[in-house]
């Protein structure tokens, strides 16, 4: 383990245990991995934070101080991209809340999605979600599970050139929506696509992503745990100790390195509302990366379990 990586896992446990960052840290400590969004070059990190269910936690104050403390720790080791969606109860404004009082709105990249019927309807809702949101612009907005996608994508253009969000995309988490966001992204109108693909899930790889690739349109993974299925798979068992060759330390990197191999892959986007696991996740942005014959080699070892 080499020295910037010994100073990222001190920091890690330090801010997932709710210390302080120490002095001087931003220059010991390596910047997690980055990736290009294609059609402008932004550099963003590659690991980010999804809300589903996690950040819908508005009355409780017990969740919203874990919540906090889990923004607070993502934001200090370099994750950027948190995203969110009208479906999601009360996670936007919970996500705009917390950015408020840690004072780290400048620091993000805040991503949500339009999730109705009808242009009036989707422009109020947007309109809507960025207040929750506390921004004045979007970095991303995203048609949620393809609702009215031809409505809401033409709104969003529209919102594009006037300024008022920056990305616009499309999203699904289902395998049988593949083929109908590929159609969506082949032209290369779209900026992003968000998907499920993951070990468990890996159609993704048949056509979606390589129809991503060539429209250059960066590509958001959710579901990279399968909603904590793969886990359950797993559970009790351990690393396979040639993980370790690419900086596994856990099962969290492991299924997130294989995701982040792929080249089509900007960001992936575990949900989690455990300071400890959002460090965890981040890690596997440190360190190599599997090439292809690993990666198939972490396929098959996952497939016999």
């Amino acid at each position: 383990m080499d020295i910037s990586r010994r100073n990222w896992l001190k920091l890690a446990a330090a801010l997932a245990f709710g210390g302080r960052m120490p002095p001087g840290h931003a220059a010991d400590s390596p910047t997690p991995l980055e990736r290009t969004i294609p059609k402008t070059g932004e550099r963003i990190a590659a690991v980010g934070l999804g809300t589903w269910q996690v950040f819908d936690v508005a009355g409780n104050a017990a969740e919203t101080a874990q919540a906090r403390e889990t923004l607070k720790t993502f934001v200090g080791l370099g994750g950027r991209v948190v995203d969110s969606s009208p479906m999601y109860g009360s996670s936007e404004s919970v996500t705009g809340q917390l950015a408020a009082e840690l004072d780290v709105q400048s620091k993000l990249f805040v991503a949500t999605k339009v999730w109705t019927s009808g242009r009036q309807a989707g422009i109020r809702q947007m309109e809507d979600s960025m207040r929750k949101l506390r921004v004045e612009r979007l970095d991303l907005i995203q048609v949620h599970n393809l609702v009215d996608a031809s409505t809401h994508l033409a709104t969003l253009r529209e919102w594009k050139k006037a300024g008022r969000v920056r990305y616009f995309g499309v999203t699904h988490s289902l395998d049988g929506a593949h083929a109908d966001l590929e159609k969506i992204v082949r032209p290369g109108d779209v900026d992003f696509v968000q998907a499920n693909y993951s070990l468990a899930e890996p159609d993704a790889d048949r056509r979606l992503l390589a129809a991503a690739a060539d429209s250059r349109t960066a590509v958001i993974v959710n579901r990279p745990f399968a909603e904590g299925a793969m886990f359950r798979r797993v559970r009790d068992k351990p690393l396979p100790e040639w993980a370790k060759e690419i900086g596994c330390a856990s099962w969290a990197q492991y299924f997130l390195k294989w995701i982040l191999a792929h080249p089509a892959v900007t960001c992936a986007i575990p949900g989690t509302r455990n300071p400890r696991h959002v460090a965890d996740n981040l890690a596997a942005a440190h360190g190599p990366l599997p090439d292809e014959a690993t990666r198939r080699r972490m396929k098959s070892y996952f497939d016999s379990l």
